[in-house]
């Protein structure tokens, strides 16, 4: 090792003084061997005898060529060994050996003349096994090649973690020729990133000789300063084959696309599972204040730092709701969320409060126009037009609001009024997969605050009998574990008619209701809406499940047109059992501890809106522990595969009776939801309990 290749001092200097051997001669096996002017061995080396089998005392004293050469080379051997000593010029090349044991061996020769302090000349060979030396060179040749020609940056840093070499790839990524990474640290080849985490773990590699593998690097290069970047790295320790350790090998991928879609998809997982909540959680009554309130608690914290559900109180009181350019917006707050707490808060209108807003305002735009109106960065000028007052833009200022957002509630062709969404915490600003999301989140409300504004009547009724014949609705706690998705279809600004409702009746018992309205858009969602009314309210009167779907059925066939499917089961946790009635609907799962999944065998039935044909009700085992999987046609039909396989397949997910029922929910819709799917999904699992 030269000087400039030893190991570097604090100083940068090179270490002067022995440095600890290389294994390379060693993996070689290098023998050497002098033989005297008659070619006789005057030394023999211990790797010789490893080479060649023969021991020193065997060999010393010894014509090279009658000991190590078949006859039929001697006389070229005679003439190369001449010459080399003649001229004086080394030669080397691979020649057939004879080995002691009587093989012959191919070995890499280089022979050369030396000369003693007596004018003496003698020949030194030096020898190494020619398959040993050509894998090494096939291993140097393909590494080499490999590192220059590879897409993937690499270096290797010396124990001082000094550039020692890079390759191509890694000029590219940093913007530095090779040149000037020699020698130098990676403070000062990329100061742009903070390399202070990497020569960390370097460091950590070099002492324990743990690899790093895959960790991810986010920063700039003089390659491209103005961007953050995202690599992945990885790091080795480099050791020679005696164990000395040499340095840390570095390779670095760039993944900023992968990174970026990889965001990307998890935004994208996240904004549905919201939908997906939206669709579980907005509309669980028809009160309008609950709904409201409902629809400000999805939107917050996950879309929204503050939230608010203002509706015009022309709607609330039946009036045409339509506004002139120049007309004022008389608003009625129903809900904001987080209900206390900041300065945007208290400047937002408190619920139940009526407030005018001026035809500049922001909000009194979106209900005009029923169109978003967005903010991404709000300035100082923007905040009057926000606030309902020059109080309220004061304390929204103080709050550091810096992104606004307004959407408009329409069901049914009407703005109803507007959802509208701040951000004061979170840094991002609102952006167009934002304005996109709140979209679909006001459309589901919409709706079911326009079910709850026009059939608020209706729900009292229906509240006022079930309280006359239920003396008590406990709550369902301990009879029944149930999980729930909602997934839209692919056309996400189409309104589904699935459903499913979770309903508490008398004597700790359950009713659980999947149901599917045929049709999508508004007209699917309002007949939904009046069937889960009309369902919850029939269920308080404890009938048969035939027997409720047969009013249902009356119910639909007054409505315009609709037709619907419907699954209806009431669990008695007492007796262990379910009693279930089909109208028209896919059959449910139930899946039992130690028993395969099974889809349960239940007349059909015709859907909801036919008439005249009666239902069968069917009392099935329902023991603690045991699940019952209720589902809509979105999850399991496809335009390419048969019923009868994608059933099986559902079933055959099913195998896992102690999967937690969240995750069993995640896991069905992971597997078998199609992203193209034009149709709805609602999924409802229920797993029995002991009785405490």
């Amino acid at each position: 090792m030269s000087a400039a290749e030893a190991p570097a001092t604090e100083s940068g200097e090179p270490a002067r003084g022995p440095v600890p051997p290389g294994g390379l001669l060693d993996v070689l096996g290098v023998a050497s061997v002098v033989l005297d002017a008659d070619g006789r061995i005057v030394l023999w080396s211990p790797q010789a005898e490893q080479l060649f089998g023969y021991t020193a005392e065997e060999a010393l004293g010894q014509y090279a060529a009658r000991l190590m050469v078949h006859e039929e080379h001697s006389r070229l051997v005679g003439r190369l060994f001449a010459d080399v000593m003649r001229t004086g010029q080394s030669w080397a090349g691979g020649f057939p050996v004879r080995h002691k044991d009587g093989s012959t061996r191919l070995v890499e020769f280089r022979n050369m003349r030396l000369l003693d302090d007596r004018g003496d000349v003698y020949a030194l060979g030096l020898a190494a096994d020619q398959s040993t030396v050509r894998r090494l060179e096939q291993d140097v040749a393909l590494s080499e090649r490999m590192v220059k020609q590879s897409p993937i940056g690499y270096a290797v840093l010396d124990t001082e973690l000094r550039f020692v070499s890079v390759n191509p790839a890694l000029e590219q990524i940093n913007g530095v020729p090779a040149a000037e990474h020699v020698g130098r640290t990676l403070r000062e080849v990329v100061p742009l990133l903070n390399v202070g985490d990497l020569e960390a773990a370097a460091r950590r590699v070099l002492e324990t000789g743990v690899p790093l593998i895959d960790d991810t690097l986010v920063g700039r290069t003089p390659a491209d300063p103005d961007e953050d970047h995202t690599w992945s790295h990885s790091l080795y320790r480099l050791e020679d084959t005696l164990g000395h350790v040499l340095g840390v090998a570095v390779s670095l991928v760039d993944i900023t696309e992968q990174h970026r879609a990889s965001v990307e998809a998890e935004t994208a997982r996240r904004r549905l599972a919201v939908i997906a909540d939206a669709s579980a959680r907005i509309g669980t009554t028809l009160e309008l204040e609950r709904t409201a309130c409902e629809l400000a608690e999805v939107a917050v914290p996950e879309l929204a730092d503050v939230a608010a559900v203002d509706l015009l109180d022309a709607v609330v009181e039946g009036r045409p709701s339509a506004l002139g350019p120049s007309e004022s917006a008389v608003i009625r707050a129903l809900a904001v969320r987080p209900a206390e707490g900041s300065d945007a808060v208290r400047a937002a209108d408190p619920p139940g409060q009526i407030a005018r807003y001026g035809p500049d305002r922001l909000v009194t735009e979106c209900v005009r126009t029923g169109e978003a109106v967005l903010v991404p960065r709000v300035k100082d000028e923007d905040l009057p037009l926000i606030a309902r007052s020059a109080e309220a833009a004061v304390l929204l200022g103080r709050a550091g609001l810096h992104s606004y957002l307004a959407v408009p509630l329409i069901a049914r062709g009407e703005v109803l009024g507007a959802l509208d969404l701040k951000r004061t915490r979170n840094p991002a600003p609102f952006d167009e997969d934002d304005v996109l999301l709140a979209r679909e989140l006001a459309a589901r409300a919409a709706v079911q605050i326009d079910n709850a504004r026009w059939y608020q009547n209706a729900r009292n009724t229906a509240l006022t009998l079930q309280r006359s014949l239920l003396p008590s609705h406990p709550p369902v706690t301990t009879a029944l574990e149930v999980a729930s998705r909602y997934q839209p279809a692919g056309a996400t600004s189409e309104v589904g008619g699935d459903w499913f409702d979770v309903i508490p009746l008398e004597g700790g018992k359950t009713a659980l209701v999947v149901g599917d309205v045929m049709g999508s858009g508004v007209s699917a969602a309002a007949t939904m809406g009046r069937l889960r009314t009309a369902t919850t309210t029939l269920a308080a009167l404890d009938l048969d499940p035939a027997r409720l779907l047969e009013h249902l059925d009356k119910t639909t066939s007054a409505l315009d047109h609709s037709i619907a499917t419907c699954v209806y089961a009431v669990h008695d946790p007492h007796l262990r059992q379910c009693r279930i009635a089909n109208a028209g609907h896919l059959p449910p799962a139930r899946v039992r501890p130690g028993s395969p999944p099974e889809l349960l065998d239940l007349p059909t039935g015709v859907p909801l809106g036919v008439g005249g044909v009666g239902f069968s009700t069917v009392t099935v085992d329902f023991e603690p522990g045991d699940e019952l999987v209720f589902y809509t046609d979105g999850l399991v039909e496809t335009r390419s595969d048969s019923l009868d396989e994608r059933l099986a397949l559902l079933l055959s997910l099913l195998d896992d009776p102690a999967r937690p029922l969240e995750e069993t929910c995640d896991h069905l819709l992971r597997t078998l939801r199609h992203p193209d799917n034009h149709d709805d999904v609602a999924l409802l699992i229920a797993r029995a309990q002991e009785l405490g």
